[in-house]
């Protein structure tokens, strides 16, 4: 099995310059040729930043909305009460609740991907961050998941947002897509995330901000690409 799979993962680097810098096109071509699993691959970008996340004013965080959508279906929670429960239920929510939500996430139950709150619930909401921060799932109002418009937030949860934040080596990650994305459609989300990253830039950064970004599907190589090609046009 393991030379089947080094067999594999060898055909997948051929034709890849390690080295080279690809234009944005070329890579998503080269990077869907090689998509060759038997499920329908994450296509990945990844961004090295210049940054030093430690410092405050240093931190990039933020949500992208994807022009073509993620491929992934998103188990959305959302923390209400009332009318804004009502609110989430009818925009497709797939948990509402409040202190039985709490209950069930508290003990360890987490059956959703992201976590939606109104802001009068946050006092209730903000005893999970043992559980919720770790995983990245803490409603945040920075990216809009700390909300009264409880309709909008889930939508875009569903419909493709992707959330962003840089870790400790100053990279930011985030699937962007599937294999079986069209080739147009990729560039497109992958752009649009490029460009909220970018827009994200903290105030602290000196130097090139972005310093050098990656494509790669599941299980594929990663292919270096021309930052230029992905922030200009």
């Amino acid at each position: 099995m393991a030379i089947k799979e080094g067999k594999r993962i060898r055909a997948a680097r051929e034709g890849v310059d390690t080295v080279k810098l690809y234009g944005i096109q070329d890579a998503v071509k080269l990077v869907k040729e090689r998509a060759k699993a038997k499920f329908d691959e994450t296509i990945e970008v990844s961004m090295n930043l210049g940054v030093d996340p430690r410092h405050a004013d240093q931190m990039v965080r933020g949500v992208c909305n994807l022009p073509n959508g993620s491929g992934r279906t998103v188990r959305v929670a959302v923390f209400a009460r009332g009318a804004k429960a009502d609110e989430a239920k009818a925009a497709g929510a797939d948990i509402v609740g409040a202190e039985e939500l709490f209950e069930t996430v508290n003990g360890g139950t987490i059956d959703f991907d992201r976590c939606i709150a109104t802001p009068d619930m946050m006092p209730l909401v903000g005893r999970l961050g043992k559980v919720l921060g770790p995983r990245g799932m803490m409603p945040n109002p920075k990216v809009g998941t700390v909300t009264m418009d409880v309709k909008s937030a889930v939508e875009a949860a569903k419909g493709g947002a992707v959330e962003f934040r840089v870790e400790k080596a100053g990279i930011v990650h985030a699937g962007i897509g599937k294999a079986s994305f069209d080739e147009g459609k990729l560039i497109e989300n992958i752009k649009a995330f490029a460009d909220a990253v970018s827009k994200a830039k903290p105030s602290g950064a000196k130097g090139t901000y972005v310093q050098r970004v990656a494509i790669s599907s599941t299980m594929g190589p990663g292919v270096k690409v021309d930052p230029s090609s992905v922030l200009n046009g």
